[in-house]
């Protein structure tokens, strides 16, 4: 039987809210000129970056829930202090899975309409589709900062969803996966 795209969305927000905890966790031991500084990355800095996929995931939440986050351009600074990105970072990403965990299977294939920042024109995607570029965005914006982080010599752990806590199948052939309660860690 098909049990629908729903549950691997509901996967992909307990992976980003885990794996942005993770980094924003090694992120806090990294001394705020360094996080700051060009590291020629596409952001420029850790800091850039991580707020970039902030600005990113928010941009993209209003479009998904019609709620609009009016931005400049993409690398707009939303918070200058870590503490302050750190925390809009979890509030985000718990906002992210209470939307995705109340969304019913029927609305993945609900049409969705934006005026994109880059193009300035407007673009029309199903919102499956829409949703599976906002979690390989975060991936691959993720992916940039481990680079940094590991050019800083920093540990960062397993970044792999397979060994995200609660994925793996339990011997008695339960699963523990996507249904974590809401403000738990993944």
């Amino acid at each position: 039987m098909n049990a629908g795209q729903k549950p691997l969305f509901v996967i992909q927000s307990r992976y980003n809210r885990w794996m942005n905890h993770k980094l924003y966790t090694v992120c806090e031991g990294v001394p705020n000129e360094q996080r700051k500084r060009d590291m020629g990355a596409f952001f420029r800095s850790i800091h850039g970056t991580l707020n970039h996929l902030l600005l990113g995931d928010r941009l993209w939440m209003g479009r998904f829930t019609g709620t609009e986050f009016p931005v400049e351009s993409l690398d707009q600074e939303l918070y200058g202090e870590f503490d302050a990105l750190w925390q809009a970072r979890t509030d985000t990403d718990e906002a992210i899975c209470a939307w995705i965990d109340s969304l019913e299977e029927t609305h993945l294939n609900r049409i969705i309409a934006f005026k994109a920042v880059v193009t300035q024109q407007t673009h029309r995607f199903r919102l499956a589709d829409a949703l599976l570029h906002f979690f390989h965005h975060q991936t691959h914006h993720r992916g940039q900062v481990t680079t940094l982080l590991s050019q800083l010599g920093l540990d960062f752990g397993t970044t792999d969803m397979m060994w995200m806590p609660g994925i793996e199948i339990r011997g008695d052939g339960d699963s523990v996966n996507h249904t974590m309660p809401a403000g738990t860690v993944p």
